[in-house]
């Protein structure tokens, strides 16, 4: 048996699957892969100046991936591109061995165990960088 973290908090997480979906256009939107694993992660985003007002993701990933884009999906609108990476640097620090991250990036603390797996880290930080490339892709509405 895996000692994987395959919690039940992750994979109802995962089951959850908060903001699945598409945003129609105008949006920003990026897909990142883990070619180690096959993952793959499209996120879009619709911005206000720097201000995340809708976000929405597809995922065929692992139940790591699915679970860190379902928290990113209920959490994530509302927030900054600011707040968007300061969260993604908190993560990676708490996959690292430190800290769980502060305020809505809590929720990333079901995940905590994986920093005993770095093969596996890049699957829950595949959804947060597809996040900050799509906030960082040219786009017809707010700067």
């Amino acid at each position: 048996m895996s000692d994987l973290p395959y919690s039940t908090a992750v994979l109802r997480l995962a089951a959850e699957a908060n903001g699945a979906g598409r945003l129609p256009p105008p949006r920003r939107s990026h897909t990142e892969n883990n070619p180690v694993c096959g993952d793959r992660v499209t996120v879009d985003l619709r911005l206000t100046g720097a201000t995340i007002e809708a976000v929405a993701h597809e995922t065929k990933a692992c139940v790591l991936a699915q679970a860190s884009a379902s928290i990113l999906g209920a959490a994530l609108a509302g927030h900054t591109t600011e707040e968007l990476a300061a969260g993604r640097q908190a993560v990676a620090a708490m996959l690292l061995g430190g800290p769980v991250p502060g305020g809505e990036f809590a929720k990333f603390g079901v995940l905590a165990d994986v920093a005993r797996h770095a093969a596996r880290h890049r699957c829950v930080l595949l959804p947060l960088d597809a996040a900050l490339k799509a906030a960082a892709e040219p786009g017809s509405q707010g700067t």
